[in-house]
């Protein structure tokens, strides 16, 4: 059974969230204008830009409902292949079968796409990694572990997907400007 979520699942899962008020709901953004209270606080707790762990969010599980682009917390990418689930149990699922298939390196999981493999010290149970605020918390840390007092949070945001640096960390730091960018316009700043 394919439990990837189609279109106008997404929206329904979307309208519950915003409707019935639960901690999950704070994770997802409504519009990119601003990071969402989860992100604030995970940020706030490990030093961390809110705006730099939301824009990571953004690039790293964005998907588009109704025009808008949101991070979606039951994220997974399996070798390669990129997956959006309609619930944590699916997601879950989804996950166990492949670490039955694939080395742990070759999985990412949830908002911030945590590498299991390379961040297992953050993780008992490798589903945990799908909790929105878990999730959250990973990142920050290890961006505030990725951030240099001489650079800004950009070069931070590039190690984060790749600490040896190189043409793929620069790349994903010219995409995570991007996000931030677009936050600075819809927030009145400058980028």
């Amino acid at each position: 059974m394919d439990t990837t979520v189609n279109v106008h699942y997404k929206l329904w899962c979307l309208w519950s969230c915003v409707m019935t008020w639960s901690p999950a709901s704070l994770c997802f953004a409504q519009t990119i204008t601003a990071p969402p209270p989860a992100y604030s606080i995970a940020a706030r707790r490990s030093g961390v830009p809110s705006n730099v762990l939301f824009a990571v969010a953004l690039q790293e599980s964005g998907m588009t409902l109704r025009g808008k682009l949101l991070p979606w917390p039951w994220t997974l990418n399996l070798a390669g292949n990129p997956q959006y689930f309609a619930t944590h149990a699916d997601a879950c699922r989804a996950l166990r079968a492949g670490l039955m298939r694939l080395p742990a390196f070759r999985i990412d999981v949830g908002l911030t796409q945590i590498n299991l493999g390379h961040q297992r010290r953050f993780y008992h149970d490798p589903c945990e990694v799908l909790s929105p605020n878990k999730n959250l918390t990973i990142a920050a840390t290890i961006l505030r572990e990725q951030y240099r007092v001489d650079e800004d949070w950009l070069m931070a945001a590039g190690r984060y997907h790749l600490p040896a640096g190189g043409r793929p960390a620069a790349r994903y730091r010219r995409s995570v400007a991007r996000y931030l960018n677009d936050l600075a316009l819809t927030e009145g700043g400058r980028p």
